[in-house]
């Protein structure tokens, strides 16, 4: 009787590459499956290559002492067989066989000889037609509900500040502004933390809003943007977000014993990863 898991056959190598292939074999339903399938899809996936094979399946008929065999797509040309398209493996998608290879009951009947003391013999005739370099693609993971995050920093002695830039794991703040801001407005950015963690072309796309408290009135100074952060591009602000003359007002409430407090609240909606071309 077929057990339920898969089970390793053999292996197969292309002479070339060395990329091996295997057959497995699964219970689907009523009836046995058979695949070839990629030993090792690693060896396709940094690179993004990906490989058109022809193959017969075979399962032998111990009774009879012949095959029962399948192929993939071929063209019978002069009642010789000509692997014509082939089936294309990659690393997004590893297998390819038929899930109904044949019914359960027939296989297993002793009288069609397929299993004989528990025993089945199954084979593989590949062939590698071609093997092609697919390049990269961008895949695209939305989160379906976003969660946000608030982040708050206190600056205290911000008239003491002279570094042109001051920042922490999430903000960085230019006292004095910076580029078109320079000298008349504070400078304010949000920044992506951590971003040697990303893989190199990955992306976050978020929405965020940036606040300068007044802590007094609690009418604050606020932006809204939206970015795809990278680990090329890990900031994201405006040189321009408030003047230096209104933020400095006693009235104002954004300045309060020589201390200000800056605040973000950041949605994360997707993300990009870069992926085989396919």
């Amino acid at each position: 009787m077929l057990p339920p898991t898969n089970i390793l056959l053999q292996e197969f190598q292309h002479p070339s590459q060395k990329r091996p292939l295997l057959i497995t074999q699964s219970k689907f339903s009523k009836h046995v499956s058979v695949y070839l399938m990629m030993a090792d899809a690693t060896s396709l996936a940094p690179a993004g290559w990906e490989v058109h094979v022809g193959f017969r399946l075979f399962l032998l008929d111990h009774n009879n002492d012949n095959y029962l065999e399948k192929e993939s797509s071929l063209l019978n040309y002069n009642n010789r067989y000509i692997y014509w398209k082939g089936r294309r493996f990659h690393a997004m998608k590893v297998e390819w066989g038929f899930d109904r290879f044949m019914s359960q009951e027939a296989f297993n009947n002793p009288e069609n000889g397929y299993a004989v003391d528990d025993t089945c013999v199954l084979g593989a005739e590949v062939y590698i037609r071609q093997e092609k370099f697919r390049g990269r693609q961008d895949c695209l993971s939305m989160v379906k509900d976003p969660i946000s995050y608030k982040h708050t920093w206190k600056i205290d002695k911000f008239s003491a500040l002279t570094a042109d830039c001051v920042d922490s794991k999430t903000f960085m703040v230019y006292p004095k502004g910076k580029g078109s801001g320079t000298g008349n407005h504070l400078s304010l950015y949000l920044a992506l933390a951590e971003p040697t963690s990303l893989s190199q072309g990955s992306q976050i796309y978020a929405d965020f809003t940036m606040r300068i408290l007044d802590q007094v009135n609690a009418q604050h100074d606020l932006g809204i943007a939206n970015y795809w952060f990278s680990g090329s591009q890990t900031v994201c602000g405006w040189p321009r977000f408030i003047s230096l003359g209104y933020f400095s007002l006693p009235g104002a409430g954004f300045l309060i014993r020589d201390t200000c407090v800056i605040e973000a609240e950041v949605t994360v909606h997707g993300a990009t990863t870069n992926k085989i071309m396919l």
